[in-house]
């Protein structure tokens, strides 16, 4: 078991280094509660079950399991119902850091969005000039639930980034 703790921002513009080596990511939940969600993701080529406990603070428990692609396949069509979350993720590293920007697509498209992993919610980091705000706390932004209310049905007050 691991502890994934991080923090969530919308970007100010979009990075140069974006444009190159993006993997395509199809995920979908098997299932969400309170207690947490069951995940099934394609991150290229391979396949991955993922259990998340809940949020508290940036940080959650988290099981990460690689299974078959043929699994994950099928897994994200008995049990996803056909919604599914698809992005393009980038990695971009910045003083010391890596940062994981996804670019969404379908129903989510025109949402861009950076995740940075840290040893604990309070560890200092030097943010990119492309960083804008904050959106940690904001469930509106997990992608559990963008599959119930994707970024296509907010209001056009909502922000969002330019189309890449």
């Amino acid at each position: 078991m691991a502890i994934e703790t991080e923090k969530k921002f919308l970007l100010a513009h979009i990075p140069s280094p974006l444009m190159t080596n993006g993997v395509p990511i199809c995920q979908g939940y098997i299932k969400k509660s309170k207690n947490g969600v069951v995940r099934v993701r394609i991150f290229g080529s391979k396949g991955f079950l993922t259990v998340k406990g809940p949020t508290a603070n940036g940080a959650r428990k988290e099981f990460e399991y690689p299974v078959p692609m043929a699994d994950a396949r099928q897994m994200m069509a008995l049990f996803c119902k056909g919604a599914t979350i698809d992005k393009t993720r980038f990695h971009i590293a910045h003083e010391g850091f890596e940062w994981e920007v996804d670019v969404f697509a379908g129903d989510n498209k025109g949402l861009v969005v950076a995740e940075i992993e840290l040893a604990h919610i309070d560890q200092k980091f030097q943010k990119p000039d492309w960083i804008g705000r904050e959106v940690t706390h904001d469930p509106r932004y997990f992608n559990s639930n963008l599959i119930e209310h994707p970024f296509c049905t907010w209001p056009a007050s909502n922000p969002s980034m330019p189309l890449i």
